[in-house]
């Protein structure tokens, strides 16, 4: 018996052993899996990042567009090739864009923190660079070496892949830093109601700018702000140095009036905004400092400069929402008064020199031209910067006619004007190209430009949108007579050495667009 006893005993400790061996194996319980949360706290859309009390939302846009008589973006045929009227104009532009943005926000005892990145992801169809004197793809004219048509067929296109970053800030007790909306513009920014992204008559930095500002919240919807901006990427116009560069006709043709002459950064735009916003709408006035710097009156130190001047802005808008007509419908509008800061009225993404061609009845002319271009000021070789001065106003009607259809009905409209002092520039400058400016009869850089346009927007199911766009302008230019352009011409554009009747110009743009947000 005591053998026996001692085997099962042996066997049991064993046993025990073993299953002791194989516990110890065991994994660790797994910590509890932390689940996305919902943060309602900012409004639909956020949700806590774990392990955090911060919220985040995704965003974003898919877009495809084709635009129709203009070789950029949704613009007018205003300058360049698409100005130009010719084989080198693009008869369509297409784009497809993805845009992706970020919102962080957390509570703090100082209120809401908020970090918001916005970046978008673009690609445009070719549109026409070369020379116009046989490196492109059209029929190869005049001597060696333009005498025959290039080994590569593209040789005269490029292609528009880009990556673009519209906003980069923080906001933090009232602050806002870094890449931001400006605070001189309206909420719609360049957009009324309009897609159109050259729509003058007011402010407007969709793509956001650098900026220092902080905003006061004063209850019952009344907020002020104060603000640094830079002013380099979209608020300077073009500062002419007409003393060092206008020296050809063909210079002047292409709607320019000598260098652009800006020196290195000095100060930021000063801006204020005070805005009420209630159940109603909005009515918002701002202002806004600009400083002009220019570089020198020739091409080294010694040669002297201008001293510094001082542009400003003044802005009114006012928005009235569920107007009588029906649900929903609003009525946006704003004006604009700049002297020296004209990209104040003509907006970030509006064109600012026009050279826009067409036909003629005059005999001996070989077509027509409206030449215009937008300046904060002109100077001229031992003056001053005299500044340009200009208004404007845009606005828009938009009406429902049911829950998946939209119209719009806007337009837009400037007035520049360079007084006594820059048109006597400009023509002083203009009357030393002799025989070519003989036949002008009206020597006068004012202009007006009017545009008008409709848009109608169909959101078959939510967040899904196509429209359609279309836009007319027209360039009330003041010169008359005619300009002699000597030869080669204007080579960039393919229009040759000939006289051009001065004349106002009109054009007509088309946009078509699906979008889809989410």
């Amino acid at each position: 018996m005591k053998p026996l006893k001692g085997l099962i005993l042996g066997s049991a400790a064993g046993i025990m052993a073993v299953s002791g061996a194989h516990a110890a194996d065991l994994p660790v319980k797994a910590k509890a899996i932390e689940y996305v949360k919902v943060c309602s706290l900012y409004g639909p859309g956020f949700y806590y990042i774990p392990g955090t009390d911060t919220c985040i939302k995704l965003g974003g846009y898919l877009r495809a567009e084709i635009a129709l008589a203009t070789n950029s973006d949704y613009n007018g045929a205003y300058s360049g090739v698409g100005g130009a009227r010719n084989r080198l104009s693009n008869y369509y532009t297409a784009r497809s864009r993805e845009d992706l943005n970020i919102d962080t926000r957390i509570a703090t005892e100082y209120g809401v923190l908020r970090t918001f990145f916005d970046a978008a992801f673009s690609w445009t169809s070719d549109s026409y660079v070369g020379n116009g004197t046989g490196a492109t793809v059209y029929s190869p004219i005049g001597p060696p070496p333009f005498s025959a048509a290039p080994a590569n067929a593209n040789a005269g296109a490029i292609a528009g892949g880009t990556l673009g970053m519209y906003y980069a800030f923080i906001q933090f007790a009232g602050l806002t830093i870094g890449k931001a909306v400006s605070q001189f513009d309206t909420p719609w920014t360049n957009y009324p109601s309009n897609t159109f992204d050259g729509l003058v008559g007011g402010s407007g930095s969709v793509t956001g700018v650098n900026q220092f500002s902080y905003t006061a919240d004063f209850g019952q919807g009344v907020t002020g702000s104060l603000s640094l901006q830079d002013a380099t990427a979209y608020y300077q116009g073009n500062l002419y140095n007409v003393g060092a560069g206008l020296t050809s006709a063909a210079g002047f043709g292409a709607g320019g009036y000598g260098p652009n002459d800006f020196g290195g950064t000095r100060v930021p735009d000063v801006v204020g905004m005070l805005r009420v916003d209630q159940a109603w709408g909005l009515f918002q006035l701002s202002a806004a400092a600009h400083n002009n710097h220019a570089a020198y009156y020739g091409a080294t130190e010694t040669t002297g400069h201008p001293d510094d001047k001082w542009g400003w802005a003044v802005q009114a808008a006012l928005s009235i929402k569920n107007i009588p007509t029906g649900p929903g419908d609003t009525i946006n509008v704003q004006a604009v008064y700049t002297d020296g800061a004209t990209r104040y009225n003509f907006q970030s993404l509006a064109t600012t020199s026009f050279a826009m061609f067409g036909g003629t009845s005059v005999p001996g002319a070989y077509q027509s031209v409206g030449l215009a271009t937008a300046a904060d000021g002109v100077f001229g070789a031992g003056t001053g910067i005299s500044t340009v001065q200009t208004w404007g106003m845009r606005g828009a009607f938009s009406h429902n006619w049911d829950p998946y259809w939209n119209t719009a009905l806007y337009g837009a409209y400037a007035q520049v004007k360079y007084g006594n002092g820059g048109t006597a520039l400009v023509c002083g400058a203009l009357a030393t190209l002799g025989a070519a400016v003989a036949g002008v009869t009206n020597c006068n850089p004012d202009f007006n430009l009017a545009q008008v346009g409709l848009i109608t927007r169909w959101t078959p199911v939510k967040n899904l949108t196509f429209s359609a766009d279309v836009t007319y302008s027209h360039l009330d230019q003041k010169y008359a007579g005619t300009l002699v352009v000597s030869a080669p011409g204007l080579t960039t554009i393919a229009k040759p050495g000939a006289a051009f009747e001065l004349k106002d110009q009109n054009t007509v743009s088309m946009l078509l667009r699906a979008q889809r947000v989410w």
